[in-house]
């Protein structure tokens, strides 16, 4: 489920909006702005456009503010400036932290906490990366080292990175129009082309993280009476088949890839370029692997329904810059299908133990969400034959 930023902006989900019809018109020429508001609001796991409007306006305004001397410390650490305003929260904590925004007199920042980021990572290698990225030709917001040119600092107790902060519209949405999805697969290509060495395969990607079955995991939400427990049961045949991609099948050397580029990930600069945020998680992949976890994220769309016109330029962009395909197959979405289940498991913990009417009320929405939006080995398939039609 997406998540509304901590002060949501109605013209930036306006924009959102607009970039969704142009993918949905990919399938269907008559689809409407409606249509597209409707698939939108559906993301953020609301019923309807009107609800999704009505949670804006509820929390227009509820940023949380940081202490001021915390502001001012990692203003220090990182030589970001001087403090010139209030550093405010983006966005409600996420699998590795906090981020928020901060203002100085040399600009504007990015600053964010670190303490669950997987795998476990100093920083350093992943700065690196970035920086060879960006060197390459990816637009994204650079990271920002410390004065002792640490790429991660511990300040009052969180580990903290900093990046710059890079003006864009917002978050995309899936689908999106064939344009997009041809310069998603044109980056995908140049990160891929890097060859940056990996320490290893992602665990995150690779390996079961959780443990007993689906269905006692069903059976334990379901005795404590959770609203969400009926879309459990219900997903668990799904859930299942999903552990059984790739299982067994020869693992093609990793490179270190970003590992996450998604829509939610990805913001329009100016001038229609793509910027790639999230690198926290890079770590180390089959480009096979990454190249079909992007297809499923970006052509496929909350009730199911694949853009094959944004499959086929995905790979088409691909294509046109590595000068050819990896091999490409079910077995390739095994780092889709189990960074997937990591992460239902790990949203199942969060759901557990929320507290509070504000945490309790998002969990339900977030679970009904995530467990009735599952993608399929189905899924899969009609994702990877759409995208290899033309091929």
């Amino acid at each position: 489920m997406k998540t509304l930023p901590d002060n949501p902006d109605l013209d930036h989900l306006r924009r959102q909006a607009k970039d969704l019809l142009a993918g949905l018109r990919d399938g269907n020429p008559r689809a409407a702005l409606a249509d597209a508001q409707a698939s939108l609001a559906e993301q953020y796991g609301f019923r309807t456009w009107a609800d999704l409007k009505a949670e804006v306006d509820h929390r227009r305004g509820q940023a949380d503010v940081a202490d001021p001397a915390l502001a001012r410390q990692l203003a220090a650490r990182f030589g970001l400036g001087e403090v010139t305003g209030p550093m405010r929260s983006v966005s409600r904590p996420d699998e590795m932290g906090r981020r928020w925004a901060l203002e100085t007199d040399r600009g504007r920042w990015a600053p964010r906490t670190v303490d669950d980021v997987f795998p476990v990572t100093d920083g350093e290698e992943n700065t690196r990366f970035q920086e060879a990225a960006a060197r390459a030709g990816v637009t994204l917001p650079a990271p920002v080292r410390s004065v002792s040119g640490a790429a991660v600092e511990l300040v009052e107790g969180s580990l903290w990175r900093v990046y710059e902060w890079r003006h864009s519209g917002p978050p995309l949405a899936a689908p999106v129009s064939a344009q997009i999805t041809r310069m998603v697969g044109d980056t995908l290509a140049v990160i891929h082309g890097l060859r940056f060495p990996a320490s290893g395969l992602c665990p995150w990607s690779s390996v079961r993280l959780w443990t007993g079955s689906w269905a006692e995991l069903a059976d334990v939400v379901a005795a404590k009476g959770l609203d969400w427990a009926p879309a459990l049961v219900a997903a668990v045949p799904v859930l299942s088949g999903l552990e059984t991609v790739g299982q067994g099948a020869a693992v093609p050397e990793p490179v270190q890839c970003h590992n996450n580029v998604s829509p939610g990930n990805v913001r329009l600069g100016t001038g229609g370029s793509l910027i790639l945020t999230g690198w926290e998680h890079a770590a180390g992949l089959p480009p096979a692997w990454e190249l079909s976890a992007a297809l499923a994220s970006w052509t496929v769309d909350p009730n199911g329904g694949v853009n094959a016109a944004g499959a086929r330029a995905l790979l088409a962009g691909y294509r046109a810059r590595a000068g050819a395909l990896p091999p490409l197959s079910l077995d390739t979405f095994r780092g889709a299908a189990t960074g997937l289940l990591n992460y239902v498991a790990g949203q199942v913990d969060v759901a557990l133990s929320a507290h509070g009417e504000q945490d309790v009320r998002y969990a339900d929405r977030n679970m009904r969400h995530l467990l009735t939006h599952l993608p399929s080995r189905t899924t899969y398939r009609q994702v990877l034959d759409a995208a290899l039609a033309d091929a």
